[in-house]
């Protein structure tokens, strides 16, 4: 599977952006896509995942303030992300596995995004 991340930029606090990962190539079903980030000087971490049958879970940090979906017919998955925080700039990943992987196996290159007034 092939991934291209698109969507970062530069957003005020408490503005919002919508990442989008495109995947081509062959794609397993069932499946989980993700979206990781990583700030400078931090591990990397799950944002949040989405499996092809439906389930998405959120780190605790963006609950209720980001939303994973996909759009299958278009192997495309999206981040929205509301509400944005200094706390969430960040290099973003988007990933992808067969639901039986216990590791994402794909990964798109990372998108930039800048929370800063």
């Amino acid at each position: 599977v092939q991934l291209q991340a698109s969507g970062g930029g530069l957003v005020q606090p408490g503005g919002s952006l919508r990442l989008s990962c495109a995947a081509s190539g062959i794609i397993f079903s069932p499946n989980v896509m993700g979206w990781h980030r990583q700030a400078p000087g931090k591990p990397r971490e799950l944002v949040a995942a989405g499996h092809s049958d439906g389930w998405t879970t959120y780190a605790d940090s963006v609950k209720g303030r980001f939303t994973i979906s996909r759009d299958s017919a278009k192997n495309t998955v999206y981040l929205q992300m509301n509400s944005l925080k200094p706390e969430d700039t960040a290099v973003y990943y988007c990933a992808s596995k067969r639901a039986w992987d216990t590791i994402f196996t794909s990964w798109g290159q990372g998108t930039l995004v800048t929370v800063s007034s």
